[in-house]
This record gives C-alpha cells, structure tokens and sequence, in this order.
C-alpha cells in the first residue's frame, strides 16, 4: 500500500532497471582501416556500474537460500562501485549494509555509498596507492566485522553467485550484434566480470577471442609482479579467484597514463563519460582493433559512470 516501508521485490522496483544497457560503436577515437571497437555501456544501471548486475544476483540467491533475512547485515571491502550496488540492492531488500572502505579510492563513492544508506568504514592507504597489502588490510577488517550477530560477508571475491551476475551482459552483447565479433577485452579484478559475460556470449553462439588486461604498473597476470596503481577496480590480487587462465587468448598490459588519456578522449570525442579501467579497456581495445584491421569487430566494456571520478583520476 502506499506509503509502506516493506521492501519493493516485485517486478516494479529499480532492480528491473538492471541490465538491458546500450552497446554502441566507437567513431572517431578509432583509427581509419582498423576494425570496430564496439562498447557496452553499463554507466546506464542505476548507480552507473556494471556492479549492479553482481550485487542483484548475490543478494538475491542469498535471499532464496534462507542464508540472510530481511534486516540483517551485510559486510564486504570495496572500492566503492561494488559498495554503491550492494547498498542499493541491499536497501530495496530490507537489509543493511557495511562497507569497508579506503582513502585510496575515490571520496566521491564513499558519498554516494553513504547516500544509499550504507554506514563506511574507512582503511587508510599509504601515500593514497592501491596495493595487495591494503586490500588484505581492508579484507581482514570486513571480516572482522561480519562476524558479529546478524552480520554476513558478501564475498564479493568467492561468492559462486558472482559471474552469474554477469552472464546476461554477455548475452546481451552477442545478440545486439549477432554473434558476430572477433575479440572480447576486458581489465581483470576478479575476472567475475570477464568470466560471466564469455559464459553469457558463448551460450549466445559466439566464440570470441578473449583477452585479459591489467595496468603496466601492476603486471600480476602477465609477469606475477605486483604495484602501485591508480587504476580503481582492477589488479588487486595475484590470483584472481573467478579468472579462468585456461579460458584465456592472451594478456594485455595498458601503462594507466595512457587509460587516463584515452578516458579524457572518450568524454571529449564520443560523449562517453567513464571512469579509469573503462579508459584502460578502450585503450587494450583500439590497439587490438588496429593489430586486426578493418572486416573486424572488437567488444569491451564502459564499467562505469565518470561521475565517480570527478577529482580523482582521470579528471584531476
């Protein structure tokens, strides 16, 4: 009825907004006799990230287990994407939400995490750098919150209800164009992402090649070396727990100065507004689209909105 705090699970509520995002074709940032650099925009969910489609099928299938109820906690480390998602979701449900967060990342999430309903608790970075020893630090910490009464861990990181989340962007993309494309590029955090959406390709009919990326500065795929970054999201740990290797055509590193650029690029010669490791994406997708030459099609992913980003990194 109207005016009811009872949560909004039917078919009307903004979970229904999730998905269904555009897949449209790169112009002139594209040099002339290389081949199509197709991108899917997931800025369009409804906190502008593709961690929407994660958040919705963990808390859901968490739901219909009995694992959590209506009021309870849920607890995860996050750079703020996956944080603002699992704050919507999780107030559309009926829970709550924590979020283990950094001054590594940028001060805009954490507002909007927070404008969501979610109470942050921030893990202070060394010198403002993303590195596998804060993420430990930030990991510990979330579960160190999620053990008291009525708390639960989202393991965002293990959870096997994380690449279903992204299986329909897969389908999504094979059928706008067919089936027909010969490259799938996309920056690797857990590899949920690039895992779900080739499941969700391949049961559409198409079989690209798969290529996964990272920064220069952090080559944990390539040469099992880690560093500093700046590139939110992406090369975190120095096994991806959702990354299956074996599944893989090749490795890519991207230098972050120049997924930096290749963001400024976008917003200012396409209109598209997104933040580092879409740039980082963009920038694997137009070498490869050169490497391949016209007649070809290369898909990668716009993760997110560059309105989280305004400040930081690439638009400081």
């Amino acid at each position: 009825m109207a005016g009811s705090s009872m949560p909004r699970t039917g078919d009307h509520s903004i979970l229904t907004a999730i998905g269904g995002t555009p897949l449209i074709r790169l112009g002139g940032i594209v040099p002339d006799g290389a081949a199509e650099v197709w991108v899917k925009l997931e800025g369009g969910n409804p906190t502008g990230s593709y961690k929407d489609r994660m958040a919705l099928s963990v808390i859901r299938a968490a739901l219909e287990r009995g694992d959590i109820r209506q009021g309870d906690t849920l607890v995860e480390f996050t750079g703020g994407s996956t944080g603002m998602s699992l704050a919507l979701v999780a107030g559309v449900l009926g829970l709550k939400f924590t979020a283990v967060f950094s001054d590594a990342f940028s001060h805009s999430k954490q507002q909007a995490m927070e404008a969501f309903g979610a109470t942050v608790v921030v893990e202070h970075s060394d010198d403002g750098l993303i590195t596998t020893a804060l993420a430990e630090r930030m990991r510990e910490r979330a579960h160190d919150l999620a053990a008291q009464p009525g708390h639960h861990y989202v393991d965002q990181f293990g959870s096997p209800d994380v690449p279903p989340g992204y299986v329909p962007m897969g389908t999504e993309i094979a059928t706008s164009l067919g089936g027909e494309f010969d490259v799938f590029c996309h920056g690797v955090g857990t590899g949920g992402a690039l895992m779900g959406a080739l499941d969700g390709m391949r049961a559409a009919g198409a079989s690209p090649q798969v290529v996964a990326l990272e920064p220069t500065q952090a080559p944990l795929l390539s040469e099992g070396r880690s560093g500093a970054h700046s590139v939110e999201g992406i090369a975190v740990f120095t096994d991806p727990p959702f990354l299956d290797r074996s599944r893989l055509d090749d490795v890519r590193a991207i230098d972050q100065d120049r997924a930096f650029d290749t963001c400024r690029r976008l917003a200012c010669s396409e209109g598209v507004f997104a933040g580092a490791s879409t740039g980082l994406n963009v920038a694997a997708a137009i070498e490869l689209a050169e490497q391949l030459g016209s007649g070809h099609r290369v898909v990668t992913i716009a993760c997110d909105t560059g309105l989280k980003y305004l400040g930081e990194q690439p638009y400081v």
